[in-house]
């Protein structure tokens, strides 16, 4: 066989003699060649953000069809990368999941409940010759009205699921993380920032918006047009309800994300001409 599976690779349930699934790890790739996803746990809420790129000048802004977050229940969202058309059947499994528990229970999924299920349904579909996996990652963001708490899971392609401070899919995942760990997450001394108070949900926007902006920071000004940034929050501004954050924030996010990494650059290069 051609391929560099070399034959193992034809069903994602079959391992290869190393112990691999090849199709999982495809998928994964295409997960890593599609556009950023970020969750941040906050101290008064979760803020999710992903970056979207027009591949054309004539799609309309903001256009349904290219929305990369939804609301699948009253408490709970899911962001997403990787292929649309695969993530958009786990926003309906979401969906279904949480009016399941509601009309069976008479409460709203919690948090941990739904990320439990949607890592089981994401998995069944690697254990089929018939099926395959999806080419996408689930960040699920939830409130929980009755223990009052916010919580922040990701569901990857192998339908691995795990609860997170902070999480980050896609290609500039790796960059993001490496900038998410500097903020100060909680009181516990997570990010080495102890004296520091816990970020909020305003200035994870502001932060979020930062990484996105920083991975483009070397790109011609005409790519950085067609990248459009998708935010949602669950916090009390929300009445812990998932909504989109206000436009007018995500541009001045993005105002203050740009002057911020222009004037760092202009530092660096200060420092390097007294060098």
């Amino acid at each position: 066989m051609a391929s560099s599976g070399a034959g193992y690779d034809l069903s994602p349930s079959t391992f290869s003699p190393d112990g691999r699934i090849f199709q999982v790890e495809y998928a994964g790739k295409a997960v890593e060649n599609s556009g950023t996803a970020l969750g941040l746990h906050c101290s008064n809420g979760i803020v999710l953000c992903v970056e979207k790129h027009k591949s054309s000048n004539m799609l309309v802004s903001g256009s349904i069809t290219q929305k990369r977050v939804h609301s699948v229940g009253l408490h709970a969202g899911l962001g997403f990368t990787g292929f649309a058309s695969d993530a958009r059947q786990l926003v309906n499994r979401a969906r279904e999941e949480a009016s399941s528990y509601k009309d069976t229970y008479g409460s709203h999924i919690p948090p941990s409940v739904l990320a439990d299920r949607m890592s089981a349904y994401v998995h069944y579909f690697t254990l089929h010759g018939a099926l395959r996996p999806f080419g996408a990652t689930a960040i699920l963001a939830g409130y929980d009205p009755d223990l009052q708490k916010h919580e922040l899971y990701m569901v990857d392609p192998s339908g691995v699921s795990y609860q997170y401070y902070v999480c980050a899919a896609g290609k500039g995942r790796q960059a993001c993380k490496t900038e998410m760990e500097k903020l100060p997450l909680t009181k516990d001394k997570l990010s080495g920032a102890s004296a520091a108070e816990p970020v909020t949900v305003r200035e994870a926007v502001r932060q979020l918006a930062r990484m996105v902006w920083l991975l483009h920071e070397d790109k011609e000004d005409s790519k950085k047009q067609k990248v459009e940034l998708e935010m949602s929050w669950i916090c009390e501004d929300s009445k812990w309800e998932h909504a989109l954050v206000p436009a007018d924030l995500v541009k001045e996010a993005e105002v203050w994300a740009k002057e911020d990494i222009a004037a760092a650059a202009a530092d660096d290069d200060d420092e390097d001409m007294e060098g």
